[in-house]
């Protein structure tokens, strides 16, 4: 197995490995945005947030493959989805889901992540932090709520004629 090169040193320390592998994978973290289109688009009728249903977290739930690998709750898909099948829990998590939107608080619980580091399959070297794949795996409550919000927008955005043409 060959070390990792980045700018023509090999990363020998773990110092040296994980800056090799941030400044590989977060290449656009300091780019600068041109917001200015946003001046384009004309303002849009303000729309109150309607409080999470049932059905919307039966349905993102349901598209989740139960053998996806868990996040640092260490809950399976398979796990949430048997405890959402009681009434009781699935009401529960759509109060937090809800509490979080009134009061515009993400917990740090629901922000917290573990990545993995995986070869890309058929490089002929693995010597080069472009040959491997950041997977970031999240906690599962959080990116099931985070699923229902983006359905929600996208459907808003798309009903409401939202996206700008550029």
């Amino acid at each position: 197995m060959k070390a990792i090169k980045y700018n023509n040193y090999l990363c020998l320390l773990l110092d040296s490995l994980w800056t090799a592998l941030h400044s590989s994978f977060n290449t656009a973290h300091h780019r600068q945005v041109d917001i200015s289109i946003l001046d384009e688009i004309g303002n849009k009728k303000v729309m109150a947030w309607a409080l999470f249903s049932k059905e919307e977290f039966k349905i993102a739930i349901s598209s989740y493959n139960n053998l996806s690998t868990p996040g640092p709750d260490k809950l399976l898909w398979s796990h949430l989805k048997s405890v959402l099948k009681h009434d009781e829990c699935l009401s529960n998590i759509i109060k937090i889901a809800n509490t979080c939107i009134d009061l515009g608080y993400w917990p740090n619980h629901f922000k917290r992540s573990l990545t993995v580091i995986i070869p890309k399959p058929n490089k002929p070297s693995y010597n080069s932090p472009k040959s491997f794949r950041p997977i970031v795996l999240l906690n599962k409550l959080g990116k099931l709520i985070e699923k229902v919000i983006g359905e929600r927008i996208q459907f808003h955005v798309t009903v409401n004629d939202f996206i700008h043409p550029r």
